[in-house]
């Protein structure tokens, strides 16, 4: 194994484990303001609702802030090269996350979690708003940062090869990241939603917190297919429309379009032959793609055989599948959260025994999604670091050997086996004492 593939496997173990936590705590941020907008209205259980899953929230935001500390580091320690020449840029933003975001959170953050009594119910859903706007900001500077790496705008290439800021402005409002940052943030959403349904379900089928749990698969069924709706559309057909745009070798290669046509077909399932560049045992939807891509029903797409070998993503098959995966995921989701959402409105959703256990089963579903959504981006936009800019393989550390990267490597997978351990065990220990219920003013 060479030294930049040891790179890579680190830093993609590092940042997809990281990812497990963000993504929750920012959609359950939201679904906080929710219950807390209920509990200010006049509904107590929601308010108690709202308490319970702060807890849910603080304890996932630490685990959040203790695996997204070493990927600061690797950016000096695995990625030198790419910091050097683009430390002018991404440090931006990177800064400001730290500096504006992640203190305004955490700020917060106590006070949402022990500052009720003092606070009285306005200020402590003050409290609330501020704790999602932390999160919600926190996001959008790091998918700034990475809609610099997909799509650089606002810099220019010195003399020396350094990629340096230009334009503040530019850079902050690229295109490219409010198509993903909406993506994203709607992505945390459906799986906040599918954790709050997945605990409500499992209280209701375990015959334990009945009012809660209606509370809880409520605003988690309404907000889930909300959510897996917008995923969807408008947000998901944007950022692949971007993508085929800005990126055309990375969308034939998700897409498993090898081959340019006029009225390209959508697949829906195959797999690829990179030996033949054809599809094996494929379904396709005759012209759906170059419709979706130009809305056009014969609109020509280019296949990615007519591009230079060196330009392909150097693992299209795991591109293709991981893009196809989260796809079909998202269809799972809108069907699952339009069946419970009618059967809500029913009021026959709680008595659901087999709907209820759906809904229990899926919470893992959309971190799968999520995860795979990111390999997509990640994976399609090789092989560049900076896409069009800088190739990944120039922007690795030359002097960490295979080595030491692989040995620092089993460490973390170590280190996060025991993280792992101590979560679970505290997330059981809550979810086994469920919502806490106090009688009188809180």
């Amino acid at each position: 194994m060479d030294a930049l593939i040891a790179h890579r496997l680190q830093f993609a173990f590092t940042v997809t484990y990281h990812y497990l936590f963000p993504q929750l705590t920012m959609g359950l941020t939201l679904l906080i303001v929710v219950f807390k907008t209920m509990g200010l209205r006049g509904d107590v259980v929601a308010n108690q609702s709202a308490r319970f899953w702060a807890k849910i929230l603080g304890l996932n935001f630490v685990m959040g802030v203790v695996t997204g500390i070493p990927l600061e580091f690797q950016f000096g320690t695995n990625w030198a090269r790419f910091s050097e020449a683009t430390g002018g840029v991404i440090g931006q933003t990177l800064a400001m996350e730290g500096v504006f975001a992640f203190f305004l959170e955490s700020s917060f953050l106590y006070l949402l979690l022990f500052g009720e009594r003092r606070l009285g119910p306005r200020l402590h859903w003050a409290t609330a708003v501020l704790v999602c706007l932390g999160t919600w900001l926190s996001g959008w500077f790091i998918i700034a940062t990475n809609a610099f790496m997909q799509h650089p705008v606002g810099h220019r290439v010195d003399a020396n090869g350094a990629i340096s800021l230009q334009s503040l402005g530019a850079f902050l409002t690229n295109p490219w990241a409010f198509a993903q940052y909406a993506h994203t943030m709607i992505g945390s959403v459906v799986t906040a939603a599918f954790v709050v349904a997945a605990v409500g379900a499992f209280y209701r089928l375990s015959d334990r917190h009945p009012t809660h749990a209606d509370r809880f698969l409520r605003v988690g069924v309404v907000a889930g297919l909300i959510a897996s709706v917008l995923a969807a559309m408008p947000s998901g057909d944007l950022q692949a429309q971007l993508v085929a745009e800005h990126q055309p070798v990375a969308f034939a290669a998700m897409e498993g379009h090898f081959q340019t046509e006029e009225g390209a077909g959508l697949v829906v399932i195959g797999q690829p032959d990179l030996d033949t560049l054809t599809l094996d045992n494929p379904i396709v939807l005759p012209n759906v793609l170059s419709f979706l891509t130009h809305h056009r029903w014969h609109a020509k797409i280019t296949g990615l055989a007519e591009y230079d070998h060196e330009l392909w993503p150097d693992n299209v098959e795991l591109l293709y599948y991981a893009y196809h995966l989260m796809v079909g995921l998202g269809t799972i989701f809108i069907a699952l959260m339009t069946l419970s959402a009618f059967m809500l409105w029913r009021g026959r959703l709680a008595r659901s025994r087999g709907l209820l256990w759906a809904l229990m089963l899926a919470a893992p579903l959309p971190y799968i999604a999520n995860t795979t959504g990111w390999l997509t981006a990640e994976l399609g936009r090789q092989p560049w670091v900076v896409y069009g800019l800088m190739r990944t393989a120039v922007g690795y550390s030359e002097n960490v050997s295979t080595g030491n990267v692989l040995f620092s490597l089993l460490g973390f997978m170590g280190l996060y086996a025991l993280l792992s351990i101590l979560f679970l065990v505290l997330l059981l220990r809550l979810l086994a004492t469920g919502p806490e219920i106090r009688l009188g003013k809180p």
